[in-house]
Formats: C-alpha cells, sequence, structure tokens
C-alpha cells in the first residue's frame, strides 16, 4: 500500500506554538534556517529514495524560490500551505480566498509546477469553516489535507471521516485526513510533534491498521523537526517549548526508520488513487 508521506514547509519561529509569541512583523528580522533544514530533508529522502509532498508556506516560497525549485527538481510535489500560516478558522471566506490566491502564485512561479494540493496550517479546516473546501475547489485544487480527525487542543475535527472523503457534493476536490490511531473510542496522532514524543511503533501500528482497511496513511512532518540547534524562544509558555523543542535530535533517525518500514509517495499520486475509489 503506498502511504503519502508529507512536509509541512515553515520556519521554526511561523509555528502555531510561537504564534502569540513572535509577531509576524518580526519574523523577516529572525535568523532563517528553512532552507538548510529543507535541504537535509530532501537528503534523507534521497538516502531512501522516497518521493513526497513538501506543504510549503508562500512566505517561504517568496523569499526561498531556489529551494523550491530544487525540491520540484527533485521529483517531489510542491503544494501549498497558505502564505503565512494564518489558521483557516481565524479567516472569513473572502480572506482565505486571497491568502490561497497569494500563496499559488508564488509557489508556481518558484516550482514551475501547477499546483494542485493544499493544507491548512495547524490542520485549522474544521466544523467552523464550512466554505473552506468550497474555496479551495473554486481555486482548481484537486485535493486537500488540511483535516486533524480528533479532538486536540489547538485543532482537531472529532467527527471527521478517518479517511479521504469528498467535502462537496458534485465536486471532485478530495480530502485527505491526517492518519490517526484509532485504539477503542480514542484517536491518537501520530505525525509531527506526535511521532516525535511517541514510540515509533505507535505510528506503525497506525499505518498498518489503515492500510489493513486497503486505504492510505497520512504523514506529516516539519524541517524544523530534524534540527536540534535551532534557536531557543525563551519567553513561549511552557507547553509549547516542550512540544516544540523535544527531541529534536532523536528525529532523523526516527524518520528513517519509518521510510524503512512502509512504502511512501507523493499526496497528489495518493489523492489520485483516493478519487477513483470514490468514482
Amino acid at each position: 500500500m503506498r502511504n503519502g508521506m508529507s512536509v509541512d514547509v515553515e520556519d521554526w519561529f511561523q509555528v502555531g506554538a510561537f504564534e502569540t509569541t513572535i509577531p509576524k512583523a518580526d519574523w523577516d528580522g529572525l535568523a532563517r534556517r528553512v532552507e538548510k533544514n529543507t535541504d537535509a530533508v530532501l537528503d534523507l529522502f534521497a538516502e531512501s529514495g522516497t518521493r513526497a509532498t513538501f506543504f510549503t508556506l508562500g512566505w517561504v516560497a517568496h523569499r526561498h524560490p531556489a529551494l523550491i525549485r530544487r525540491i520540484a527538481d527533485a521529483g517531489h510535489e510542491v503544494a501549498s500551505h497558505g502564505w503565512d500560516h494564518q489558521r483557516v478558522f481565524t479567516m472569513d471566506a473572502d480572506t482565505f480566498r486571497a491568502d490561497v490566491a497569494r500563496a499559488q502564485m508564488a509557489l508556481e512561479d518558484a516550482s514551475g509546477q501547477r499546483i494542485t494540493g493544499y493544507r491548512a496550517p495547524s490542520f485549522s479546516i474544521d466544523q467552523r469553516t464550512p466554505w473552506a473546501h468550497a474555496v479551495l475547489a473554486e481555486a482548481g485544487y484537486a485535493y486537500s489535507s488540511s483535516v486533524a480527525p480528533l479532538a486536540h487542543d489547538h485543532y482537531g475535527w472529532r467527527d471527521a471521516p478517518r479517511y479521504a472523503f469528498r467535502p462537496i457534493g458534485g465536486q471532485a476536490l478530495v480530502e485527505i485526513p491526517v492518519t490517526v490511531a484509532q485504539i477503542g473510542a480514542r484517536r491518537i496522532a501520530t505525525g509531527g510533534g506526535f511521532f516525535r514524543l511517541l514510540p515509533a511503533r505507535l505510528t506503525d501500528f497506525a499505518v498498518r491498521q489503515v492500510n489493513s482497511e486497503t486505504r492510505p496513511a497520512m504523514f506529516y512532518f516539519h524541517p524544523w523537526e530534524i534540527d536540534p540547534g535551532q534557536p531557543r524562544v525563551a519567553n513561549a509558555p511552557w507547553k509549547s517549548k516542550l512540544r516544540h523543542y523535544a527531541r529534536l535530535g532523536a528525529m532523523a533517525d526516527k524518520l528513517r526508520g519509518l521510510l524503512d518500514r512502509h512504502d511512501w509517495g507523493r499526496v497528489d499520486a495518493v489523492a489520485a488513487v483516493e478519487a477513483a475509489r470514490m468514482q
């Protein structure tokens, strides 16, 4: 079973954990590490022969177009992560439409690819944004991977389907939720910081669980998660610091193991298979 491997390309200061601590007006004055870290991810994928999807901020593409071209030239998919990591449920439909268009233009200019995939920052498409998928369909997107089907203190749509679904009747757009492990009545997240902090066998269990139902898994992580030398934000909330900095040094080797144990590919290919399943 070919599963979806994805990278949310954002710098260490652009994460949801620090959104109330580091003002966006300060971003251009901070040390950027996204190019170095994403190049390290490209090297990691080259080791295993993995092709993946890089959901990238338009802000990053505008400032690092050569990086975006390297991603595309290596055979990976470039997709959208919005412009500057603003959560979708903080916008209205018109603001979201403008954000999507601005990011798409920057990503297409930098990559030379047509952008057909979207992931909301912090999986922020949920029951509060009934208009969001319609905006993406209107903009010509083939798929979204913007839903976390669980309850979480920062995000989550607990009642969303676990597997790919069409969020708008009569539209081709496919939503592919991020994979969670189902243990009894509880759903447990497996990607990003959850993979970094929890035993890798939980993610292996989740991948095998969904594959046993002949469905693909959807995994994600961030380039900053393999960068233990990144700056520390001293005034961030303690919970945010714990989530962001814990086990950064272990992440690269954990990823190598995950890449070796399962079959991974680009999300656009997974989306095409799931769309065909729903015809």
